[in-house]
Order: C-alpha cells, then structure tokens, then sequence
C-alpha cells in the first residue's frame, strides 16, 4: 500500500555542549611553576618541621652531652684568654713605661750635653779673643762669621725649592734620570748643588738649607732618594736662606745661569720654586765645625820671630 513514507527515527546521541577551553591552556608550563612554586619535598620538609618544632638541639642524651662539652670548653679557653691578658697587662705597661722613661732620660741627657757643648764652644770663643787681643788685634768675629760658627741675622734672600706636584716614581730616557732619581719631577742633589753655588756667587755673606748652615767644607749630595747636606737628610721642600742685600741677591741670582737653571727646571719639568727678599732672617751657627790651627816647627823661623816679635 502505498502511502506516505515514514520518517525513520532519529538514532543518533543527543549533541554534546562543548566544554569551553582555558585562556591560559598553552602555558601548562608557567601554570604549574604558579601554582606549584614549592616542591613536594620541601613541602614534606616545612610539614615535618611544623610538626616537631624548629628546635635544631640534640634530642639523645648522647648528643646533649657533646654540646655541654663543647660549651664548657669554649667558656674554659675564653676564660684562660681573659686571665692571660689581664696578668700580663700590668707587664707590658711597666715595659711601656720603662721604654718612655728611658727616652726622657736620654733626651734629658742629649739636652744637657748640648748645652755642656755650647758652653764649652762660648769657653772656647772667650779664650781665643783673649788670646788674639793679647797678641795685637782680634779678628775673631769676622773669622766666626766667614766659617759658619757663629748664629748670623740680618736681611736676604729666602728662596724655595720643591718637587713638581705630580712627581713620583718614574722612569724613562731623559737625560735627568738616574737609578736613585727617576722621577724627572724631583729636586736632584745636583740641582740644590747649582742652586746653592749659584747663590753665594751672587753675594750671599751666609746660607743655609732648611736650617743647616753651610761652611766651605758643606756637601750636598745624595743617598738613595734623599738629599744629603752635610749627612744630613732633608725632606721638600727645600728653604735656602742667604744673608745680604735681599733685592740685590734676588736680582742677582735670577740673572745668573744658575737661576736660568733653575727657571729651565720649572718649565720644562715642574719644579716649583719662589724667591723674596726678607728683612730678616736668622741662621744657625754650622752644627758641626772642625777647627784646624797652625803650629810653627820646633826651631823653624825663631831667629826671625826673636827680631820681628811676630811669630812664623
């Protein structure tokens, strides 16, 4: 019979409704590292601490008794520490005390020979104006004064000599460097020696270099990097004091070709160096003086002393 085609059943499952994706699905990686920031082992580890306390001390009798060990003997050696220091403080304050007593004791010495040596040197200096008085004159202030054993004062020249600000120890292939100065910047024993000669050609009556007086037996040379004057070391800068006229001696040694020296060395390497005439200065009798005196020979010249009255 024919008729109206029937409709099949549908058969098929009723549609699913689809689950909606996570935004952040493609960083699972990143995700993980977020929620899981701790890993499970310290998290079992932070459990367990929680659980039994965050004491570290031992729990055995046996281990309790190695701290109290341990603790006895760092309070044993601090303590032997402690006595040891106080027992020998008193020691070394009476060593101390010994040492700065002995130092008084032998600058009190050194004052007092000093002053036996200038006594004696006044002694020496009465004596022989006595001695030449007696003998038709005395000439033995200018004798003084032309050999550096008396103290001078009057007016002159102060001239200053220092290193170049930036000298240090250097080296290279100018003719100014040697083993012992190697900085181009530094004052030589050299340059002082030109200086200082430069000076007493133009007129100086006395010099001094930081407060040693020069004689015509002074040097000055060097040792290692330090500049000698008659053995002794002196540090920059140097202060050379000349007595006389100071205007005449200023003008004087600039003009020579030992001040030209010496300008040569502030332009090209540095050094640092001032002159001005003072009213007054004060230098230092030469610490150090030997006296050399002339004896005739026995018999030599006596028939002519006997008629002149004058001695050989």
């Amino acid at each position: 019979m024919c008729g109206m085609p029937q409709q099949q059943p549908d058969r098929s499952s009723p549609s699913r409704k689809a689950v909606p994706r996570r935004p952040d699905a493609s960083m699972s990686l990143l995700t993980n590292v977020m929620e899981h920031s701790l890993d499970d082992g310290y998290a079992e580890a932070a459990a367990r601490r929680g659980e039994t306390g965050t004491s570290r001390l031992p729990g055995t009798l046996r281990g309790k008794l190695v701290l109290a060990v341990g603790l006895l003997l760092a309070a044993v050696v601090v303590t032997l520490g402690a006595a040891q220091a106080r027992v020998a403080a008193p020691t070394l304050a009476k060593e101390r005390q010994k040492l700065i007593d002995r130092v008084q004791s032998e600058t009190k010495s050194a004052d007092g020979l000093q002053k036996s040596v200038n006594g004696l040197r006044d002694d020496v200096a009465a004596k022989q104006s006595k001695a030449l008085k007696d003998h038709g004159g005395d000439s033995t202030a200018l004798v003084s004064l032309l050999a550096a054993a008396t103290a001078v004062a009057g007016p002159g020249m102060k001239l200053v000599v220092n290193d170049a600000k930036e000298a240090s120890s250097g080296g290279g292939s100018n003719p100014r460097t040697s083993s012992d100065f190697s900085d181009t910047g530094r004052v030589r024993d050299r340059d002082m020696q030109r200086v200082v000669n430069g000076v007493w050609a133009s007129g100086a009556e006395a010099v001094s270099v930081n407060g040693q007086r020069l004689t015509v037996l002074s040097a000055i040379r060097a040792a290692g990097d330090a500049i000698l004057v008659d053995n002794r070391p002196l540090l920059p800068p140097y202060t050379v004091l000349a007595i006389g006229d100071g205007q005449r001696l200023s003008t004087a040694f600039q003009d020579s070709a030992d001040g030209q020296y010496l300008h040569v060395l502030e332009q090209n390497y540095g050094i640092r160096a001032s002159i001005t005439a003072e009213d007054t200065l004060r230098l230092p009798a030469a610490p150090s003086l030997t006296v050399r005196s002339a004896k005739p020979a026995p018999g030599a010249g006596t028939s002519d002393a006997t008629k002149t009255g004058k001695g050989a």
